[in-house]
């Protein structure tokens, strides 16, 4: 597959009335985006004295481009991911489209106010992608791309309508990072459609300038996973210029120069463009006639008639792609175009100071208290620009965030076994669900992983609905009746995306199919697997998933230091601390399959609650003996709040064993040979630190403030037998922290035990020996009260 170069030229279908519309326009986004950031700096009461910042230079040499797309090019269906520094830009075109109020604009990074960059949570319907941190937001659009082709195969969008497009407004030094390339590899692979990809290439980066020939690389990357790459370099007024004598030796300088020398012309000014390209290019007698023929102001005019910033040019680009192949343009711009600020090295954190700001308004003809009419201070007329603003396709004033129906999920099919692990009764439940024909709920699911399938017990899952694929692709191994547990088929029914080793990728597909009922209006249950530890691998696109309230289940096993001969590279230590402090993700660590069970029921509930989220299952291969039990509604509610008793305590209980996850043989063997020295002792089964943890602390603030009433949370409630001076002892397979709050509920000594340094090979016998969470551990630890 290889990718189509095309260079875009000046001129559009757009007519002559359109392109005055676009350019009055322009010109007020350029203007709302800088006074809304000037607004929070220098007039909002600044009450602790911290600049608030809002990227007025990053803005700016977006302004032309999105101008463009939102007020011309794009379609209701299609999705956008704003780079995150243009983030008063997109506030500004959707309080001219009446999405976004001027109270918000007004409180611009203040508590309340439109967000610093969008966000899906905090500034509502208008958002489709949050972004934020840098990279994320553009890769995620792939991944959207991807789950949009998912439903489309499986013919769950509506017939007749075409695809949307998911753009990203991507900076350039957003290139630098590696989850851009990761995201490309990984959704080339299937064969992506409907991506644009607008690169803002105004060739300076937070701390200085772009590499020069970054662009070179750029291209040759896209091409290589088979994007079209569309060239916006240079707009009219210079294609006009190079058409005429002395053209061709300008042109020749302006490829030639260095970014920091065009930006610090760009600074300076027309004079300074004028004397560099003489001293430049002496004796070019034609190239000097045709600077001659411009003044200063119209000179600086002409060398910052970049592409990104000619309507005509921009227009052209959008109007020929070719395909429905990804897409990406480079688009030439100048950051902090039309500011004083424009082309200056610092200008990124930089803010026009009052002075500017004076100058600026003079120069876009706004009266003082006119600062947020959307038309004043135009050419042209107040109610054609209304007008023309109404109209534009985008902006079509139905929501963007869509609904889906709630589908009812079925009991989870348990059966239970003499010994099992956690990792293979989830494998086999999810085996289960796959068999049932007919049923809206499995037919919602879709499985993604990264290269561990497998190994993570997806396979049967896999095995019965087949890997996604735009086309059919035949199982070689099967047809040729080589022996495999695994049917590796794929088709545009499967219901697995399968992925490469990149946990980033995961939970950026995680965020999409996530987000599918929201996008598409169509729900998805998602299910992704991968190693525990590196759960921190992904962990800035997990936290990005959370952020915008996408809703999936990441299963993360095998976990913690039971995976022995792996050694310390494959075992967990602090990921029960990740589940607990993550907002948008409720943690479980279930011991027993009929826990996970009804774990799995709750979080496929969950996913779907207005209020509800993600939801992270941390694992285990450990092989334990499975309870012979009929677990009552009593004993269900309590594992998905958090914790039960498999032991209760006696009364007066002076002495708890408290365990999660794997770590319940060893308690339940401690417990064995405690519990005649210590009647009534207790043994909690801790099946969410998270949710026993956050419920607590919620009340507590709510206690602070007044508002608890008499309400208690579930784990007060379970510690509310032990007498005051009662001693608790804790295990987890994990950082002991997860569970050495418990003490604090009502002020009980508490000896915790976990891991809080590296693993390494060894068995599990060897390794809980060492680690000190065997039961001779948690006897020595109980012991030490007597």
């Amino acid at each position: 597959m290889t990718g189509e170069i095309i260079e875009a030229t000046a001129g559009s279908r757009v007519s002559a009335k359109e392109l005055e519309m676009l350019g009055a326009v322009e010109k007020k986004v350029r203007w709302l985006s800088s006074w809304t950031i000037h607004h929070a700096n220098h007039i909002r009461p600044k009450r602790d004295g911290i600049k608030v910042g809002g990227h007025q230079a990053s803005c700016a040499s977006l302004s032309t481009l999105m101008t463009a797309l939102y007020f011309n090019v794009l379609r209701p269906q299609d999705r956008v991911a704003v780079k995150p520094h243009a983030s008063p830009v997109f506030h500004a075109i959707n309080y001219m489209f009446g999405r976004q109020s001027r109270e918000k604009l007004e409180n611009f990074r203040a508590f309340g106010g439109a967000q610093s960059y969008p966000s899906r949570t905090k500034d509502g319907d208008a958002v489709d992608f949050s972004t934020g941190s840098v990279g994320l937001g553009a890769a995620v659009t792939n991944f959207a791309a991807l789950t949009q082709d998912y439903l489309r195969y499986k013919n769950m969008l509506p017939k007749g309508e075409k695809p949307g497009r998911m753009v990203a407004l991507v900076g350039d030094a957003e290139l630098d990072e590696g989850n851009i390339y990761e995201a490309l590899l990984d959704t080339w692979k299937h064969d992506i459609r409907n991506v644009w990809w607008v690169i803002d290439y105004n060739r300076q980066s937070l701390d200085g300038m772009i590499d020069a020939h970054l662009f070179r690389v750029i291209g040759r990357f896209f091409r290589a996973v088979g994007w079209n790459v569309i060239t916006i370099k240079y707009g009219r007024k210079l294609h006009e210029a190079f058409a005429r004598p002395g053209g061709k030796s300008l042109k020749k300088w302006l490829n030639e120069s260095p970014n920091d020398v065009y930006s610090a012309l760009t600074f300076q000014g027309g004079a300074a463009w004028r004397k560099q390209i003489l001293a430049d290019m002496p004796g070019d007698n034609a190239l000097a006639s045709l600077l001659a023929d411009y003044d200063d102001d119209e000179l600086h005019d002409l060398m910052t008639n970049l592409g990104g910033h000619c309507m005509e040019a921009i227009l052209n680009a959008f109007e020929n792609v070719p395909n429905d192949k990804p897409t990406v343009f480079i688009a030439y711009t100048v950051k902090g175009y039309g500011l004083p600020l424009q082309g200056h090295k610092d200008n990124h954190a930089g803010l026009m100071n009052v002075a500017q700001m004076e100058g600026f308004r003079k120069a876009n003809n706004i009266a003082e208290g006119d600062e947020w009419d959307i038309t004043a201070g135009l050419d042209c007329d107040a109610q054609d620009v209304r007008t023309f603003i109404d109209a534009a396709p985008f902006n079509n004033r139905q929501p963007r965030q869509k609904f889906a129906e709630i589908i009812t999920v079925p009991e989870m099919p348990y059966q239970r076994a003499d010994t099992s692990s956690t990792q293979e009764v989830f494998g086999k439940i999810l085996n289960e669900l796959a068999k049932s024909k007919n049923s809206d709920f499995s037919d919602r699911i879709v499985t993604t992983s990264p290269d561990v399938t497998v190994s993570t017990n997806l396979g049967g899952f896999v095995n019965q609905r087949g890997l996604f694929a735009r086309e059919n692709l035949a199982d070689e191994f099967r047809d040729r009746k080589v022996p495999s547990a695994q049917k590796w088929i794929r088709t545009p029914k499967g219901q697995h995306v399968e992925l490469g080793i990149a946990e980033n990728n995961l939970f950026l597909n995680l965020a999409a199919l996530g987000l599918s009922h929201s996008l598409f209006g169509q729900r998805l249950f998602p299910i992704g697997t991968l190693y525990d530890p590196f759960i921190a691998r992904g962990l800035d696109a997990l936290n990005y998933a959370c952020y915008q309230d996408a809703r999936f289940m990441v299963v993360a096993t095998p976990s913690g230091i039971t995976l022995a001969p792996e050694g310390g590279a494959h075992q967990s230590i602090g990921t029960p601390m990740i589940g607990m402090g993550q907002p948008g993700l409720t943690s479980f660590e279930p011991s027993f399959g009929d826990e996970l069970a009804v774990v799995m029921g709750w979080s496929f509930n969950h996913m779907q609650d207005q209020d509800g989220g993600s939801v992270y299952l941390r694992l285990s291969t450990k092989p334990m003996e499975q309870p012979e039990r009929e677990l009552d509604e009593a004993t269900r509610s309590a594992i998905v709040r958090g914790g039960y008793w498999l032991r209760e305590p006696g009364e007066n209980c002076k002495m708890v064993l408290a365990y999660c996850g794997a770590m319940a043989p060893e308690a339940i063997a401690a417990w064995e040979q405690l519990k005649n020295d210590h009647p009534g002792m207790g043994l909690l089964a801790v099946t969410s630190t998270d949710r026993l943890y956050n419920e607590w602390q919620d009340l507590e603030r709510a206690r602070l403030e007044g508002r608890a009433g008499g309400e208690t949370a579930h784990i007060e409630d379970l510690l509310k037998p032990l007498a005051p001076d009662a001693r608790m002892v804790t295990v987890i397979d994990g950082h002991p922290a997860a569970l050495a709050w418990l003490g604090a509920v009502r002020g009980h000594a508490v000896a915790p035990l976990g891991i809080n340094a590296f693993g390494q090979c060894g068995d599990s016998i060897d390794l809980y020996k060492h680690y000190q969470i065997d039961t001779a551990a948690i006897l020595r630890a109980a012991k030490r009260w007597d």
